[in-house]
């Protein structure tokens, strides 16, 4: 991949995609080139309001897009898969929005495609790529509060109950785990960097069969535990802690977009402070150019296995609460 403007494709042109877009014009070096939909209409409206060239309404179309180096997928889950493992055996990098799929094995089949490809993937978990989480990954390996023995999250806010939205719908893989649970996830692997020993949950169901409220315990082989709760029915101060021996550090408010963390030791809080340029999108879309143009097939701010992790855990959450989806 050379230093040139790296194109763009994008898939699914909803509302997460037009922060994505909004993002790409923050970010260094990107280009949107593309827009496909099933709807095209939709697709060209969404191309005019940004100024790209292309819109269609055929996925094979962008697949073979000379032009087009990269393409992000703003589906919803159930849709993933099936477009990220058409584009990979195509030799077309995949940066795919969160969760990467809605269970394990599809994941590692994805995974196992780009490796045997030499194709890039990465899950679009923006917020692993926030600058202030760079700090706090310094403060861990500093040792400034000892091991990580806590993690504690929550992810929560108020969404009207509607059966056919994404967010309740089991044909569209809804429910808190896989919307907002997925970070909560990623934000403990990344602090305790391996998988739990064991893992213990429950949760709230609505009326259509998914989690509206969910929460989960992760204990590890040091003793650490991590805690999270996920909920589309009620507010929460959505802040993230890890605390060890020494001290703590506390990200908030919402951790997910988080500008600040804070560390205290010994009654004395310290902080740093990492501004977005954007809405938070920026950051992943750089990390997943730099991969690109070296040649890597995965991200070390989201690799493959931290990605894999998270959908293990996920499956096994899901077979505690009772919730598969259709087609499993």
């Amino acid at each position: 991949m050379s230093t040139d403007t790296i194109q763009w494709g994008l898939l699914a042109p909803g509302g997460i995609a037009r922060k994505f877009a909004r993002d790409l014009r923050v970010a260094a070096g990107g280009n949107l080139k593309m827009i496909a939909g099933r709807d095209l209409g939709r697709a060209r409206a969404f191309a005019d309001e940004f100024g790209v060239e292309k819109a269609t309404d055929d996925l094979s179309e962008l697949i073979a897009a000379p032009d087009v180096d990269i393409v992000y997928i703003a589906s919803p889950h159930n849709f993933h898969f099936a477009a990220a493992k058409a584009l990979l055996e195509a030799g077309k990098p995949v940066l795919c929005e969160k969760p990467l799929t809605i269970n394990a094995a599809q994941a590692r089949e994805l995974i196992e495609i780009s490796r045997a490809n030499k194709v890039f993937l990465m899950e679009a978990m923006w917020t692993r790529c926030l600058p202030i989480y760079d700090r706090v990954r310094e403060w861990l390996d500093e040792g400034r509060i000892g091991e990580p023995q806590l993690v504690t999250s929550q992810f929560c806010f108020p969404s009207p109950y509607d059966p056919t939205s994404r967010w309740f719908d089991p044909a569209l893989a809804g429910g808190s785990l896989l919307d907002l649970g997925v970070y909560n996830l990623a934000m403990s692997q990344f602090v305790m960097g391996r998988k739990p020993e064991k893992v213990s949950a429950v949760a709230r169901m609505s009326g259509s069969g998914v989690d509206e409220m969910l929460s989960a315990s992760m204990h590890y082989e040091n003793g650490g535990i991590a805690q999270f709760t996920c909920g589309l029915r009620t507010r929460a101060d959505n802040s993230l802690s890890i605390g060890g021996e020494k001290g703590f550090i506390r990200v908030a408010p919402r951790f997910m977009e988080a500008e600040e963390a804070f560390l205290t030791i010994d009654g004395k809080t310290e902080s740093v402070r990492e501004p977005l340029r954007g809405e938070g999108f920026e950051f992943e879309i750089e990390e997943a150019m730099r991969c690109l143009r070296a040649g890597e097939i995965e991200s070390p701010k989201m690799p493959h296995a931290d990605t894999l992790a998270t959908m293990e855990i996920m499956d096994v959450i899901r077979g505690q609460i009772g919730l598969r989806y259709p087609g499993e």
